[in-house]
């Protein structure tokens, strides 16, 4: 890319880390220090401002850049995430919501340890909240280390590492300066300019066919080189019957994932009511609907314009597609058009990385100092000295997030999350869903739930094609690949609701019914919720 491009890019990109540390700085002098604040800013937005937090938490690098990426690749295919994306709302809206809401304080733990012993259940949902949340944090580093190695022009790997590591910076500051407060506003503006951006292209895309969708689909299909087949199924997981099962996969990790993720479950307390926490969703699902809808016309946009053979040579994965549709619908490298459609697209994209980062770095670091430390150090910690506790874990998960992003920055973002989605539909969908529906559920069948979808998922991941194996695996020089699926969830969400219900039959523990009957009466009708 040109100096200008570069220039305006680092502009804009510095404008909006400008606007977010004020904010930062201006609540973290307006906060007085409690849990409750830090946690969940006080429980003070309504469900619009949520609605939007929640799209601004939910719109990541992966759906902007990688989804996006995927459809110009793999045409049909690729819309399979946008599916899965949007289709887990249902299960959010009509399954969790209200229910964490009224049940819950600040994590998931809270939900389940209500009817159970409390320190085996917090060690492990809050073990699992973590792992599910740095898997997350990977693939929005993966997606800032591609943007600047487009912007630089894929000349300086040192410029791409440095720009991962200061990603990690940023987001620690934004959350032990500001707790769940700064990070909302910021989720909000970052919505807002992510919306914006994404109806100018699109139609800019449109435009230039003349608002005929049927011709854009026609000229993306000769433009792929595979002709139909680039709009029908199986392009990417329909050649054998591992790719077949591998979608299946896919499918369930998505739409079951969403409503394990940490960072998701923990913006439903920032709002009043548990009313409140369902209108947010609502707002949530109208906003995060209308964005994916566009993004099919981008993604069919970069083919038919752009062409998967420039994407996939400015990054094998597709993650700049986005820009390079944005410079080309300007009016091209050398034009004015071009350079100010690409810087702009190119910050919001940043900013997108940074919100969402900051968002999960907050929900994992509430799960360190409210879930472990609270259970394995302190069992009565005061609400500071925890809250003290949690700005430490931001600064340590933002280390392993950072060398972890290194490691994994030529997969594409859309497939890293897909990872992380499978991993919380493994292990914390199921111990969910039973502490919230069966009654006769103990703190055995809690733990195993956790732990036997949380290991068998992570096990299935090392010995995947992901890690070892094949060229694009992030250790292309070795091989203990033994499991053929790239995506675990088909075995491992099973394993999680098997584990959980043969923990119950087997423990010894009866299952305590006045608690039960207490947490249904709360869940149902928030009696007695914080």
């Amino acid at each position: 890319m040109t100096g200008h491009h570069q220039t305006l890019a680092l502009l804009l990109f510095s404008v909006f880390v400008a606007v977010t540390l004020a904010i930062t700085t201006w609540v973290s002098r307006n906060r007085h220090g409690s849990a409750e604040e830090f946690y969940a800013g006080g429980r003070l937005f309504s469900p619009m401002e949520n609605g939007f937090a929640i799209s601004g938490d939910y719109m990541s690098a992966a759906s902007f850049l990688g989804v996006t990426g995927l459809i110009a690749l793999f045409g049909y295919d690729g819309l399979l995430y946008v599916v899965g994306f949007l289709v887990a709302w249902l299960v959010v809206l009509f399954l969790v919501a209200e229910l964490v809401r009224n049940c819950g304080r600040f994590t998931m733990a809270d939900v389940v340890a209500a009817r159970m012993s409390e320190r085996p259940v917090r060690i492990a949902a809050g073990t699992s909240s973590v792992t599910v949340s740095v898997l997350y944090l990977v693939a929005q580093m993966v997606g800032a280390g591609s943007l600047v190695a487009l912007l630089l022009g894929g000349t300086s790997e040192a410029a791409r590492n440095w720009t991962v590591i200061g990603v990690g910076a940023l987001m620690v500051i934004y959350v032990s300066m500001g707790g769940m407060r700064a990070t909302t506003w910021i989720q909000i503006v970052k919505a807002v300019l992510l919306l914006g951006g994404t109806i100018v292209l699109t139609v800019l895309v449109l435009v230039r066919f003349h608002g005929d969708f049927d011709q854009l689909l026609r000229a993306a299909a000769a433009r792929s080189g595979h002709g139909d087949s680039f709009l029908a199924p199986g392009l990417k997981y329909g050649g054998t019957w591992t790719a077949r099962f591998d979608f299946i996969s896919l499918g369930l990790a998505l739409v079951l994932g969403t409503a394990g993720l940490p960072h998701i479950l923990s913006r439903f307390y920032t709002v009043p009511t548990a009313r409140a926490a369902r209108r947010s969703v609502v707002w949530a699902i109208g906003l995060i609907g209308g964005f994916y809808l566009m993004t099919i016309v981008l993604g069919f946009g970069a083919a038919a314009i752009v062409g998967p053979d420039a994407v996939r040579g400015s990054n094998a994965a597709g993650n700049t597609a986005i820009p390079l549709l944005a410079l080309d619908l300007g009016g091209g490298a050398s034009s004015t058009g071009g350079t100010v459609l690409f810087a702009i697209v190119a910050a919001i994209a940043f900013a997108t990385i940074l919100a969402v980062v900051a968002g999960i770095t907050l929900a994992s670091s509430a799960s360190v100092a409210h879930d472990l430390y609270a259970s394995l150090r302190r069992r009565h910690a005061k609400p500071r000295s925890e809250v003290a506790v949690a700005r430490l874990a931001a600064v340590g998960i933002g280390v392993v997030a950072i060398g972890l992003g290194l490691l994994a920055r030529d997969l594409n973002v859309a497939f890293l999350v897909g990872l992380a989605f499978a991993v919380a539909a493994s292990a914390n969908l199921p111990v969910l869903l039973y502490s919230l529906f069966w009654r006769g559920f103990t703190t055995r069948g809690a733990v195993w739930a956790v732990y036997g979808g949380l290991v068998p998922a992570l096990v299935l991941v090392v010995l995947s094609p992901v890690v070892s194996g094949s060229p694009q695996s992030l250790f292309p020089g070795v091989d203990f690949q033994y499991f053929p699926l790239e995506n675990p969830g088909l075995v491992s969400i099973p394993l999680g609701f098997l584990a959980g219900w043969l923990g119950t039959v087997t423990s010894a523990e009866p299952p305590d019914e006045a608690k039960h009957a207490e947490t249904e009466v709360r869940s149902l009708t928030g009696a007695g919720a914080v």
